[in-house]
């Protein structure tokens, strides 16, 4: 279907994007990876509590998951723009089958939790090559720019799913049938992806050209640092969405103090996420410039719920108010496509690397500041203060935003599909 033939509504459905060549079976494949992440965190977390009893070892093996990912992404991405992804991503998917084999063999020996938490952190490092090369995948597989725009709603929306998906396989097959199943089922996922990409993936040379070596090596992520700075657009969309981490985390980071013994905590971290997904399905039902002219609107806009839990209102209206933010973060959808496309094919894989790595170290600040606010306030003045400096930061942000520059990208990022000019 054309864009002309989309009338007044030229976005592309959810069924066109499923019905993409090759974009399915890689979707599934993308989701039993991070299914198999999530179940090794939670299977080896329980094992660390089953045997320390402490919540604060227990907390540490989440953070051992966590931290990888920034060295990971930042360190380990730029191989994308050296070695074809997908033999990437076949070998990511491996060396993380071998690293569950080595966490089988560590819990079965009751080796010490120093070793485990070892072995994890280095299966989740390599996820950090394993996560750019997905996402230069998935911009290869839709020469429709506005296919793949309506893609990276779709995947938003299914990265909440297959969390809450993880998180509740891995609880629920470690109560049932023990630690050890779990992880075995943790290597099946990692083995049937890298099977699926093997089978399904076309292999494509890398683009541009690389230094050599280590040195080589070293110096290229070091251009792909001054390239992306340099860039008024692609550091601007960093740096707002780098700005927007403080709101985003804040209503996480806290939820659980505001909740207190109410029973509340799991639906107010429910809440935004709850509404990220349906704010995910409204922006993508509009043309990619429309969605693109709503991000700074829609960013702006986003802490302003959160304010109003300095007022300290009642539970269900902070719920409320989390559910209306989170319907909000929705411009992170043509944010991260507009970025994605804008970037040029040579340097996709350094440069999602960097950005993904700037977004994760301040996600895990946001949420540091976030909790630190709450500590020396209150849970709820803590939420609305997190509001104030996320605002007053997209604002400095937006203030220098080079509209002209980011209109023109954005026209160039997301031309007609090419059956919209037929040869002759």
């Amino acid at each position: 279907m054309t864009t002309a033939e989309r009338g007044e509504n030229p976005a592309p459905t959810f069924v066109e994007v499923l019905r993409a060549p090759r974009f399915l079976p890689v979707f599934a494949a993308n989701a039993l990876s991070m299914w198999g992440d999530y179940i090794a965190r939670v299977t080896i977390a329980a094992v660390v509590f089953e045997r320390t009893r402490s919540p604060l070892a227990t907390a540490t093996t989440f953070a051992v998951s966590l931290l990888p990912t920034f060295f990971g992404r930042a360190l380990l991405g730029p191989l994308v723009d050296r070695i074809p992804y997908k033999r990437v991503l076949i070998a990511t998917h491996l060396l993380r089958a071998l690293c569950v084999v080595g966490l089988i063999l560590l819990v079965q020996l009751q080796w010490s939790l120093w070793g485990i938490f070892g072995v994890l952190f280095t299966l989740e490092a390599i996820g950090g090559a394993a996560s750019a090369s997905n996402q230069v995948l998935y911009t290869d597989l839709f020469d429709d720019r506005h296919l793949y725009a309506r893609s990276v709603g779709l995947r938003a929306m299914s990265e909440q799913v297959n969390q809450a998906i993880g998180f509740a396989l891995g609880g629920g097959l470690v109560a049932l049938l023990g630690p050890r199943t779990g992880l075995l089922i943790d290597l099946a996922t990692f083995v049937v992806a890298a099977g699926v990409i093997a089978v399904v993936v076309e292999l494509r040379p890398v683009q541009g050209r690389r230094g050599r070596g280590f040195s080589g090596f070293v110096r290229d992520l070091g251009d792909a640092v001054g390239d992306l700075a340099r860039h008024r657009v692609l550091a601007r969309l960093v740096l707002l969405g780098a700005c927007a981490t403080l709101g985003i985390a804040a209503p996480e980071a806290l939820a659980i103090p505001i909740a207190g013994e109410n029973g509340w905590g799991g639906a107010l971290m429910a809440a935004p996420i709850i509404g990220a997904v349906l704010g995910i399905v409204l922006i993508s039902r509009r043309g990619v410039q429309a969605q693109n002219r709503l991000v700074v609107p829609l960013a702006l806009a986003m802490p302003l719920p959160l304010l109003m839990t300095a007022f300290y209102p009642p539970t269900i209206v902070v719920a409320l108010l989390f559910f209306v933010s989170g319907m909000l973060q929705s411009f992170m959808v043509p944010l991260q496509s507009t970025f994605a496309l804008v970037t040029s094919p040579a340097l996709r894989g350094r440069v999602y690397s960097l950005a993904g790595a700037v977004s994760v170290a301040c996600a895990g600040a946001s949420f540091l500041a976030a909790g630190w606010l709450g500590q020396h306030t209150d849970p709820y003045v803590g939420v609305a203060l997190s509001a104030v400096g996320c605002l007053a930061l997209m604002a400095m942000a937006v203030l220098s935003w080079p509209h002209s520059e980011m209109q023109k990208a954005v026209e160039q990022a997301y031309p007609d599909p090419p059956e919209l000019h037929p040869a002759g």
